[in-house]
Formats: C-alpha cells, structure tokens, sequence
C-alpha cells in the first residue's frame, strides 16, 4: 500500500495542532481528518478520533504497525515541510513585490 496523495489544510497559527490532513493510499482510499500537533519533543500526527463518555478519545481508523505509521507519517511532514517552502518563498516574493530589499546598506 502506497500513500499517493496528501493534502494539508493548515489552521491558526496559535495553539498546539497545526494543520488537518487527508491522506489518499493507492489512488482508491482516503483517510479524513488526521492532525499535525505540535507536542513536547516535536511534531507528531494524531490519527482520527471520537470522543468517548468519559472525554477519552478512541482512534477511528490507524495503522496496525509502527512501520506502517511511520510511512504515513513520513509522508505526511514531507508534504507539511514542502507547504512551509512553499509558503516562505512566497512571503519572501511579496516582499520583494512591494518595495522592500533584501540588502544590507551601510550608514
């Protein structure tokens, strides 16, 4: 089984999870709703859940072995990385659009 689409919807800046994914797998199954968090040694991926009586949450769909996460997960922050590029190159470009300069000018 190959991951062969990832889309990421990034959400506000603020606060700990960072964006929401959707993950397609053999260009036949897709899995909703899969959260980028940002935690205590860094990012990791929270698999979808449901809200359980006690406030516990329970997995709704997640791998069945570490290897398997971790191609989803690998998949998952090498598309994330790309779209934080992606996105500096174009802050970068609009800055350069409106004026502003990137050299270093002596007084």
């Amino acid at each position: 089984m190959q991951v062969t689409d990832v889309r990421i919807r990034k959400v506000a800046a603020e606060g700990k999870m960072k964006a929401i994914v959707s993950v397609t797998f053999d260009d036949e199954f897709v899995v909703h709703d899969i959260k980028i968090i940002e935690g205590q040694n860094g990012l990791f991926i929270a698999m979808p859940s449901r809200k359980m009586g006690e406030g516990d949450f329970r997995d709704i769909a997640h791998p069945i072995n570490s290897d398997t996460r971790n191609k989803i997960q690998d998949a998952i922050f090498l598309r994330y990385e790309q779209m934080n590029e992606e996105e500096e190159a174009q802050s970068a470009e609009v800055g350069l659009d409106s004026g502003e300069t990137t050299e270093a000018t002596e007084e």
